[in-house]
């Protein structure tokens, strides 16, 4: 189970992690931590340099907050966030492979060819219908999510009859859209808080392992989010236990890539994983 990321091929028979970069200065856990000007430049720099040196495989950069209620930027504003990002992180550290979180084929058109690797979309498409053509002309690894509406109105969605089939019907037509365009490399994530409650979130970990009939490689985005801290009653800040928690869980029902902030912990979570796993 390989992706080809500029012409490297990365096996995800044993687990990577992703890093998170956010460049929102709204995102729920780091928001505005890595604003412009060279100080937010040298902490991103800074930050880039941990999560390669903790053990991450990707690095995540996202211009546009997807947390629930998240307010609208102009694609002119989240290309303004991430292309300079890009091409300052390939110049210090040009072996780096990015993805980038976008649900727009322009954002994803214009980091792509600044050497972006990986898009990394919310909506699977659905959002920008000329998403998929993009990514299928560009031939990189495209990680679709699962989701219903908007950041904005996605928490008004959450009725369902069957989750989990539901969400395999949603993947299976999304990945023969992306598969009719050619679209080789394709990863799959359930979404984890978008367009689900609290309940609905467990239950789709429970039954994690049941996505492992769509056959692709499978990505989890547990860290810090609300299913943890509301259920802890604990703050964001305080939920890097929970998250390894959850890691944990995800790698024993098949999950392959683990998104996180923290890198470090999840690269031990995924050792330890392997330890009696291979």
């Amino acid at each position: 189970m390989t992706i080809n990321c500029k012409g490297q091929l990365i096996d995800l028979a044993t687990p990577k992690v992703m890093g998170i970069l956010n460049l929102t200065p709204n995102s729920f856990f780091d928001g505005g931590k890595y604003n412009s000007g060279e100080s937010g430049e040298s902490e991103m720099l800074s930050q880039v340099e941990k999560m390669l040196t903790d053990g991450a495989t990707f690095i995540d950069i996202g211009g546009y907050s997807s947390k629930p209620n998240a307010e609208f930027v102009s694609e002119e504003e989240e290309l303004d966030r991430i292309v300079p990002a890009v091409q300052l992180i390939l110049k210090h550290y040009p072996e780096a492979i990015l993805s980038i979180d976008t649900f727009r084929s322009g954002v994803a058109r214009v980091c792509i060819e600044k050497g972006a690797a990986i898009i990394n979309d919310i909506s699977a498409g659905n959002l920008d219908n000329k998403m998929l053509e993009v990514v299928a002309k560009h031939n990189v690894p495209y990680i679709m999510m699962h989701m219903r509406g908007t950041p904005q109105t996605m928490q008004s969605m959450t009725n369902y009859d069957d989750i989990v089939k539901e969400m395999l019907f949603y993947f299976s037509e999304r990945i023969h859209k992306a598969r009719s365009l050619g679209i080789n490399d394709l990863i799959i994530d359930p979404g984890f808080g978008f367009a689900k409650n609290l309940e609905q979130n467990y239950e789709v970990l429970q039954k994690l392992q049941l996505f492992e009939m769509l056959e692709l490689p499978l990505l989890v985005g547990f860290s810090r989010k609300s299913m943890i801290t509301k259920s802890l009653d604990i703050s964001s800040a305080e939920a890097l236990n929970g998250t390894t928690v959850l890691n944990t869980i995800g790698l024993t029902k098949g999950a392959k890539i683990l998104r996180v902030h923290d890198v470090k912990e999840a690269v031990e979570s995924v050792r330890l994983f392997n330890k009696i796993n291979f």
